[in-house]
C-alpha cells in the first residue's frame, strides 16, 4: 500500500523519529501505526531521535591492529558524558565498531553507517547504533574511522589516557624486531603528546607556507620596532620563524621527547634505531584521533538544569 505524508507526519509526532525512518517503519508494517511504533522502538530509533539534538563530545578512541601487524584501524565513538565513556557496555560497543571498521570497504562515514552490522546483518551500522543509544540512554555518534595498511613493515598503535587519544603509525621496515617495535611505540607516544600535523616538511603545501608568511609579515608590520628593520632582515626573520614552526608541526623534525640531550629530533632517533638494527626504516604516516576534537561542547548551567527538572 502507498504510504501518505500524513501517516509519516503522525508517526513522527508520536515517536520523534526521523521522516525517512518513519516512512521505512510504515512501509515494513503495511501502514499499521501501532506496529510501526513498535518497529521503531525495536530498532531503538524512537528513543534515539529524541536524544539526537544533544551534544556528544565525550567518548572513546580505539585503535586495533591485525594479528600479522599489517593493518590497523582507528575509530572515534562519541557519547554525551565521560561517565558513559567509562561504562563497560559502551567500551565493548566501541571495540565492536573498531572490529567492523577493520574490515569495512566503506570510503566514508556515511557509507560505513549504511552497511550491514556484522554482529546482526538484519540491521545497518546506524540502526545498531540507535539500539545502543536506546539502551545506554545518551546520544552517541560514530564520528570517524581510518584504516592504515603496510605490507612492507607493520602498523603500530597506542592508546593514551584510557581512550582519550588513539594513534596509528605506518612503519615501513625490512627488519621487524622488539627494538624496532619499541621505537614505533615511542613514536606513537610522541604523536599523542606533541600533536604533529604532518609527518615531514615534504607534506607541507606551498600554499600553507605562503599563508604563514603573510601572517608573520602582518605581525611584523604591526610591531613598531620590528617594522623599522631592513627588508632583508625582515625576510630572514620570517624564514627563521617558518622553520621553527615546521619543527613543531612536522613529526620527524620535532624534538624527541625522550631525547637525553633534549635536542635529538624524532627523525634522528628513528635513524639511530635503524642503524643499530641494520634496518631501513621509514615513518610513512600516522593517524591521531583525540576524543571530541573540534566538537562544540554545550556549556550547561547545572544549578539551572536541576531547578528546571524540579519545576522551580
Amino acid at each position: 500500500m502507498a504510504i501518505t505524508a500524513a501517516q509519516v507526519k503522525e508517526l513522527r509526532e508520536l515517536t520523534g523519529a526521523g521522516m525517512m525512518d518513519c516512512k521505512k517503519a510504515l512501509t515494513n508494517t503495511d501502514g499499521d501505526m501501532d506496529k510501526a511504533v513498535e518497529f521503531l522502538r525495536e530498532k531503538g530509533l524512537a528513543t534515539a531521535q529524541k536524544k539526537a539534538n544533544r551534544v556528544a563530545a565525550e567518548g572513546l578512541c580505539k585503535a586495533l591492529v591485525s594479528e600479522d601487524g599489517k593493518k590497523g584501524v582507528a575509530v572515534e565513538v562519541n557519547s554525551e558524558t565521560d561517565f558513559v565513556a567509562k561504562n563497560e557496555r559502551f567500551q565493548n560497543y566501541v571495540a565492536e565498531v573498531a572490529a567492523q571498521a577493520m574490515n569495512t570497504t566503506a570510503a566514508d562515514i556515511d557509507a560505513f553507517l549504511a552497511e550491514p552490522w556484522a554482529l546482526d546483518t538484519t540491521k545497518t551500522v546506524k540502526e545498531a547504533l540507535a539500539a545502543q543509544i536506546a539502551v545506554i540512554g545518551e546520544n552517541m555518534n560514530i564520528r570517524r574511522f581510518a584504516q592504515v595498511s603496510e605490507e612492507n613493515g607493520f602498523v603500530a598503535s597506542y592508546i593514551h589516557m584510557g581512550g582519550k587519544i588513539g594513534v596509528l603509525v605506518d612503519v615501513e621496515t625490512d627488519v621487524v624486531n622488539d627494538d624496532i617495535k619499541e621505537m614505533a611505540k615511542n613514536v606513537a607516544m610522541q604523536i599523542a603528546a606533541l600533536k604533529p600535523v604532518y609527518t615531514s616538511d615534504s607534506e607541507v603545501s606551498a600554499e600553507y607556507i605562503e599563508h604563514e608568511k603573510e601572517i608573520l609579515m602582518a605581525q611584523i608590520k604591526n610591531d613598531p620596532k620590528e617594522s623599522q628593520k631592513p627588508e632583508k632582515v625582515i625576510q630572514g626573520m620570517i624564514t627563521g620563524r617558518i622553520k621553527k614552526e615546521l619543527k613543531e608541526i612536522c613529526l620527524l623534525d620535532q624534538v624527541y621527547v625522550k631525547a637525553e640531550d633534549g635536542k635529538q629530533s624524532v627523525g634522528n632517533y628513528v635513524a639511530q634505531v635503524a642503524k643499530a638494527n641494520g634496518a631501513n626504516i621509514t615513518i610513512k604516516g600516522f593517524v591521531r584521533y583525540e576524543t571530541g576534537e573540534g566538537i562544540e561542547k554545550k556549556e550547561e548551567d547545572f544549578a539551572a538544569e536541576v531547578a528546571k527538572q524540579m519545576g522551580m
